[in-house]
């Protein structure tokens, strides 16, 4: 069984699938500052791109480019790319690593920056791993860093360098830009976005804002009744009782899903979250002894999940989950003279899934071995489970 889904896996993450990452109708300059309008594979990129691909046309090869060849690139009210050579400060903002230093440790480098507001004054984007930086640029002049860097005193203390409130002070004038009003202005993609449209509103000049998206559904609540296909076997590792294994048995399960969807990479990974019940009841006489089993648990996986779109109505899924369990008036008979009293205990799971319409889904998942008798120091158990979950989404 565990080869079997273990293929299923490598199978389905080999997937290159339709991807609901659209090729999407924008533009590149290359550097011969020819514009070539054409299809360009929107990945909505986390972290700053130095590739993409694209298509002349929709039904032409896919091309790649590169930062080494195109000056800039977009997709009309979604965003632009822009190669630049600009000052770029990498220092470390980990509290584990950060340097002694006040200034920033600038090394010149040529990135594609995200613009994120266009106008008078113009607000850009490097991010790359755990490294967010922003620049601006007014009235077509050369772009600069907004300097922002932690780093550590002479006496062990975390200070900051906040040179980018006085670059805005100076800079970006505005009768309501009071200076408390810079001061409180934070390092971050929000507040600077909204300081910048503020300013090219204020200014009458017209801006673009890229960063105002439209609302998109990053939540979902599913109910997924299904079927538990579970085995059982308990064994004493110290006496001659022998090993018991339960026939599998079918049995009811019913669970409520919080899927929150990532906002990056088209909304290919969500986090999941799914309180489920479920019970196993069953009994067996194996050598004059007699066994049964009344267990009955709210499980609590928590995990990730991967989707590989079809096209705009289907897509499949992959799962991985670890499972919290918590037993309810739980135990384990034997000869009807002992009792065990089954723990709380923990596993993990792995599904593969079918979704139509963003409404309905089909998952088969298949979790590891749970040891519901680990408090007992002479006895094991194995308690598995493949489950076949229905999903109805009901927003």
């Amino acid at each position: 069984m565990n080869k079997l889904y273990t293929i299923l896996f490598i199978a389905l993450f080999s997937i290159k699938g339709y991807s609901q990452i659209h090729f999407e109708k924008g533009y590149l300059i290359d550097n011969d500052n020819q514009r070539i309008e054409c299809l360009i594979k929107n990945m909505e990129w986390e972290n700053n791109p130095t590739k993409f691909d694209y298509r002349r046309s929709v039904e032409s090869e896919t091309l790649t480019a590169t930062i080494d060849n195109v000056k800039e690139f977009g997709v009309s009210g979604e965003f632009k790319y822009i190669r630049s050579k600009v000052k770029l400060d990498r220092s470390s903002q980990s509290m584990a690593s950060l340097s002694d230093q006040k200034s920033p440790e600038f090394s010149e480098e040529e990135v594609f920056l995200k613009i994120l507001v266009e106008g008078a004054a113009n607000l850009l984007a490097y991010k790359n791993t755990n490294l967010d930086r922003f620049f601006y640029s007014k009235d077509n002049s050369n772009i600069e860093a907004l300097v922002f860097k932690l780093y550590r005193t002479e006496d062990g203390k975390v200070d900051a360098n906040v040179g980018y409130k006085q670059q805005l002070l100076a800079e970006l004038t505005c009768p309501q830009f009071t200076i408390e009003k810079v001061k409180k202005l934070s390092y971050g993609r929000k507040q600077l976005v909204r300081f910048f449209v503020e300013f090219n509103a204020c200014n009458n000049r017209e801006y673009t804002n890229y960063d105002s998206k439209p609302h998109r559904d990053m939540f979902n609540l599913n109910i997924r009744p299904g079927l538990n296909f579970t085995a059982l076997s308990i064994k004493n590792t110290l006496t001659d009782y022998g090993k018991i294994d339960f026939d599998r048995k079918l049995s009811f399960r019913l669970g409520i899903e919080s899927e929150f969807i990532l906002p990056f990479n088209k909304n290919k990974w969500a986090i999941l979250v799914e309180p489920t019940f479920q019970y196993f009841k069953a009994e067996k006489i194996e050598k004059s002894e007699k066994a049964t089993i009344d267990y009955k648990s709210i499980e609590l996986p928590i995990g990730l999940r991967y989707y590989i779109f079809l096209n705009d109505q289907s897509k499949l899924f992959i799962n991985g989950s670890i499972i919290f369990d918590f037993r309810s008036n739980s135990k384990i008979s034997l000869n009807n003279l002992n009792y065990l009293d089954i723990s709380n205990a923990s596993n993990f799971a792995g599904g593969i899934g079918y979704k139509y319409h963003d409404k309905f889904s089909l998952e088969l998942r298949y979790q590891t071995s749970r040891n519901i008798l680990r408090e007992y120091t002479f006895w094991d158990s194995q308690y598995q489970t493949v489950s076949l979950i229905l999903g109805y989404s009901l927003f």
